[in-house]
């Protein structure tokens, strides 16, 4: 009996063949994320024959994410996600080479990551990070396939390379805050959405029509409904905040902490000054002065950041204490 090639089955496929095989055996893609989304991802990527793969989360394996997150199992619990991510990927595809990272993806590493990879994915569930990737992504030309997913919903997009940025379509933030361990999500809307990221990284590495850059797909599964648009000709921004890491801080930066003492009792750095979101004032006799504004996820930051714009001030930042390096 004739051994069978492990990836006989989408070689067979149209503009697969020897050729895009070793096409993704050569390539290297960078996932954010070893959770609900990212599982799906690197199982599917690790599957398909990515050559090279690098897994960036640093949480570890909680019982509570097990429900969504099947790549681990009861005995990774307390494990780093990145680790434990790599050794189930070995043991499903030994021929691939995964390196895991356990550290937070931030402005001061971000541009290093995206600038070793061919294209990146986001998979981290936090709005901070997806808009430094984009930023990084948009300045390197390497494509971006982020996504994001919330109770029974979500949405996966190809950004940057050749399309427009995820600025370009949601130039503003989210309502809310929320994410999946303060409002919930189903374990199949991870999986579904996942899925389409892996495939859509899958035809960007392979060349295959029609490209996904460019194309935005939603998801409303509770009501079993799929929907989406092409964002080929959105604009970039012409003045997009930009997130900092606190290496980036210098002396001369006016550093204001929006959490409060009860939220966390450090400062983000020694010179930063807290102040309440709602009455944010700034140094009236120094209107040039980067008034940088920190809070933890980033979305009171840009709030605040918005109004002082809307006062006059344009030399601003914003500081996501959860992704600051």
């Amino acid at each position: 009996m004739r051994p069978v090639n492990r990836y006989a089955r989408q070689m067979v496929l149209p503009g697969i063949g020897a050729q895009g095989q070793a096409r993704l055996a050569a390539a290297h893609v960078a996932v954010v994320g070893a959770g609900g989304l990212g599982c799906p991802v690197l199982q599917y990527l690790a599957g398909a024959g990515v050559g090279r793969i690098t897994v960036l989360d640093p949480d570890h394996v909680e019982v509570s994410n097990l429900h969504r997150q099947p790549l681990y199992r009861m005995s990774d619990l307390g494990r780093s996600k990145a680790v434990a991510a790599r050794d189930h990927m070995l043991a499903l595809n030994p021929s691939v080479d995964v390196a895991a990272r356990t550290e937070a993806l931030h402005p001061g590493n971000a541009a290093a990551l995206v600038a070793d990879a061919d294209l990146v994915i986001d998979a981290a569930d936090s709005f901070a990070v997806s808009y430094i990737l984009s930023d990084v992504c948009l300045a390197g030309g390497t494509p971006l396939i982020s996504a994001s997913a919330l109770g029974s919903g979500g949405y996966v997009g190809g950004f940057c390379g050749a399309a427009p940025s995820l600025r370009a379509v949601f130039p503003d933030p989210p309502t809310s805050g929320a994410s999946c361990a303060t409002a919930g999500v189903m374990g199949p809307v991870v999986a579904m959405i996942g899925s389409l990221q892996a495939q859509m990284a899958l035809q960007v590495l392979l060349d295959l029509p029609p490209l996904p850059l460019g194309r935005m797909i939603t998801l409303d599964s509770q009501g079993f409904r799929f929907g989406g648009f092409r964002f080929d000709d959105a604009s970039e921004p012409p003045d997009g905040l930009p997130f900092v890491s606190r290496a980036e801080l210098s002396a001369a930066d006016r550093v204001v902490d929006l959490r409060s003492a009860s939220e966390t009792p450090d400062r983000i750095v020694a010179q930063a000054e807290r102040q309440d979101p709602d009455r944010v004032q700034t140094d009236p006799a120094r209107p040039d002065q980067r008034v940088v504004l920190c809070c933890a996820s980033g979305l009171r930051a840009w709030r605040v950041a918005n109004r002082l714009r809307a006062r006059g001030h344009r030399n601003l930042a914003l500081l996501a204490a959860s992704a600051c390096g």
